[in-house]
């Protein structure tokens, strides 16, 4: 009776923010554990299956978007680029930016041996998605396609060829791609940067100014110095893909 008595107790008892922080914290631990089955054990087929228990039955973003990189790789799981794509969408649906990231990524470039069909705009959404949440590689690839322009899919341009205005899916924008780019800068991307230095440099986007071209292209130089004295592996993130 007493067993019973405390059963009923619980189950009337209200959640609260403690308890829900504990599950997240559990949650963690077993994402952890697929960490542990790549990084020491070096078994990639049970990590896989931790990373897609822990995305498919309790939502936890990290595990969708590391099932989403071993499903795109073929990393213990067979290669599939629309399992790929449906686990980055998961992660990103629960707000991960990496996933948006690379959901965004699948949308604009076309793989030899992906028939995820290309959506210039979606994929931009996703990646303005990523980069509002501070996600640096995002904005540089925003600030890359509009410094260049993205044509749509289906134009087929010659060598050299000059092509309208109406051939482009998203035109160039070089004030777009100075935002991305500062946005970027401002997150650490050290490319982000360089790029910044430039657009300083030659008044792309901004108007010159010599000395803030002379600025960045010091923290450029600064973050390479860094990147080529730290190469160490966060165990808490797994191997980095």
């Amino acid at each position: 009776m007493l067993q019973r008595e405390k059963v009923r107790r619980y189950r009337h008892t209200e959640i609260t923010p403690i308890d829900s922080l504990s599950q997240y914290e559990l949650l963690s631990v077993c994402h952890l554990l697929g960490d542990y089955l790549e990084a020491i054990d070096k078994d990639y087929k049970k990590a896989s299956k931790v990373y897609k228990t822990n995305c498919d039955e309790y939502k936890y973003p990290r595990s969708c978007y590391k099932y989403a990189t071993y499903s795109l790789l073929g990393k213990g799981c067979k290669q599939n680029y629309h399992d790929a794509y449906r686990y980055f969408e998961q992660g990103c649906n629960l707000d991960h930016p990496e996933s948006c990231l690379h959901q965004g990524l699948l949308k604009v470039t076309k793989h030899d041996s992906s028939d995820i069909p290309i959506d210039i705009l979606k994929g931009m959404q996703l990646l303005e998605k990523a980069c509002a949440a501070k996600n640096a590689n995002a904005c540089y690839y925003l600030s890359g396609m509009y410094i260049s322009g993205v044509r749509k899919p289906d134009v087929k341009v010659k060598h050299h060829e000059k092509v309208g205005d109406d051939a482009y899916e998203v035109k160039k924008n070089m004030e777009e791609a100075f935002k991305y780019a500062e946005h970027g800068c401002n997150l650490g991307h050290i490319y982000s940067c360089s790029n910044l230095s430039q657009m300083y440099s030659k008044g792309d986007g901004v108007v010159k100014d010599v000395a803030l071209a002379e600025k960045y292209r010091k923290i450029a130089l600064e973050m390479q110095a860094e990147i080529q004295s730290t190469k160490t592996l966060e165990f808490g993130q797994g191997i980095k893909n």
